[in-house]
């Protein structure tokens, strides 16, 4: 059990070195949750706001247009380069950013109270699985170091936003490109994923007492869910 110095910088090296340990002792601290939450908004505001000011822009606006279907593209093209004013696009990710962190934190703190009712009865309150959500999510930082990373050693301005998910099964694996069948499905799915995965399994066991296997079901349940739902209709 960590001892009574532990504080939120150790949670945060934990979470990446003793993810047991840092778990056990965020779910004493729960007004900890800001630390994470607002770091990783952060970091994804951060490099998002420095891509938009960096990238070539006429290029991006060009290049989404050639993404759009053939049939459509010269219709559409006036209204892509209407919306797509430089300032306009960088607040609208940025706002998006921290609205959908928002959502997206509650709607997995809800599952995991919801889950915990059902299955084990412990009694831990939403807003510590909350906190759970936050701390398991903060490894998502890495994907904002790696974007940044990409930024900074590309060749040139002429970078698309697509190349800012190095860590997607989409780049890792299927290298598919915009507008084909499995390049949305492939990109929203990376080794971050995976790691979040992990440590929802640990975290579960070590609130709840639940058992490995019955942790490990719960938490792939909705990424098997969402993930092997949308794959059906794509083969369908």
């Amino acid at each position: 059990m960590a001892g009574s110095s532990y504080s939120v910088f150790n949670a945060m090296t934990d979470i990446i070195a003793a993810p047991g340990k840092a778990l056990e002792e965020v779910r004493q601290h729960t007004a900890w949750l800001w630390w994470p939450f607002l770091l990783a908004i952060a970091a994804a505001v951060g490099v998002f706001g420095y891509y938009y000011s960096w990238v070539d822009f006429p290029w991006l606006v060009d290049e989404t247009i050639r993404q759009l279907p053939a049939e459509s593209r010269a219709e559409s093209a006036e209204v892509v380069r209407k919306f797509m004013q430089q300032g306009r696009t960088m607040w609208a990710t940025l706002i998006g950013v921290v609205v959908m962190s928002f959502i997206i934190y509650t709607v997995q703190a809800l599952y995991f109270h919801l889950v915990n009712k059902v299955t084990s009865g412990a009694k831990i309150g939403f807003g510590q699985w909350f906190s759970f959500v936050a701390w398991v999510n903060f490894v998502n930082i890495f994907g904002s170091i790696a974007a940044l990373v990409v930024i900074l050693t590309a060749a040139s301005s002429q970078l698309a936003t697509t190349s800012l998910q190095p860590f997607s099964l989409n780049s890792l694996l299927l290298h598919a490109s915009p507008g084909d069948t499995w390049f949305t499905w492939a990109s929203s799915f990376s080794l971050l994923s995976l790691w979040t995965i992990f440590l929802s399994a640990i975290g579960f066991g070590r609130w709840t007492g639940a058992s490995a296997m019955r942790s490990w079901v719960i938490a792939l349940l909705p990424w098997v869910s969402v993930f092997g739902v949308w794959a059906a209709f794509k083969i369908g």
